[in-house]
């Protein structure tokens, strides 16, 4: 989709990242506040590199370049493939939905366009029905929108070593948050090489309570409402 293609060529441009997905940095205020608090990440993050200068504190340095790397590879994947956040939603509705049967994948569709919500999928299967849900969270999230916009500020802070620390400091906190929230997502997502785009899509998260829900049907039918909505 063109979104992530937005996103590849400012990469290409700039050779830095600008992806903070969130809904309501959309007023001047907002969006200082968001630079500030980036660049504070990225001056945390620089102190605790000087951390590699002293003998005790060598774990400390040794997980940083760990999520430098992983980071690294996340561009990567992000670059030759494109799509990650539609790519990251399929891993957790797929994580969710996988021991669903047929039958409670039609109970949940059917409870979802009680709601006007409709899902396109190819197949009633696990797979068909989370890249149809999938698709349609990205189409009610108006991802297309959001990103363009995003990528278009280009504050000034991302110019900065600070800045794209900051970057990487705030999706190693995500990414870490989501370990302790959802460990089986997590590791779904490092198996691809995508935990350090998790915060891309963190605010849908919060914002549905996604982690504080079961899996019931009902339960499932509610998160998903949530998202789009």
């Amino acid at each position: 989709m063109y979104y992530d293609d937005e996103v590849i060529g400012y990469l290409q441009d700039n050779k830095i990242l600008a992806l903070q997905f969130d809904r309501v940095l959309t007023g001047t205020g907002e969006m200082v506040a968001d630079s500030i608090d980036t660049l504070e990440a990225g001056l945390t993050r620089a102190l605790y590199y000087t951390s590699c200068f002293t003998e005790e504190y060598q774990d400390v340095c040794k997980q940083q370049r760990s999520e430098d790397l992983r980071f690294g590879l996340s561009i990567y994947y992000l670059i030759r493939h494109g799509n990650v956040t539609i790519e990251m939603l399929k891993i957790y509705f797929n994580n969710i939905l996988k021991y669903k049967t047929n039958e409670q994948l039609e109970y949940i569709k059917q409870q979802l366009m009680a709601v006007n919500i409709h899902i396109s999928a190819n197949s009633l299967t696990t797979q068909g029905f989370a890249a149809g849900v999938a698709l349609s969270v990205a189409i009610g999230m108006n991802m297309s929108l959001e990103i363009n916009t995003m990528v278009r500020r280009r504050a000034a802070y991302v110019a900065t070593g600070i800045g794209l620390y900051g970057i990487v400091q705030k999706a190693a906190e995500s990414a870490h948050r989501l370990q302790y929230q959802h460990p089986d997502f997590y590791a779904a997502l490092y198996d691809q090489e995508l935990e350090m785009m998790y915060f891309m899509i963190e605010p849908l998260f919060v914002r549905a309570e996604a982690f504080k829900q079961s899996t019931s049907d009902e339960d499932i039918t509610n998160i998903i409402s949530r998202m789009i909505r």
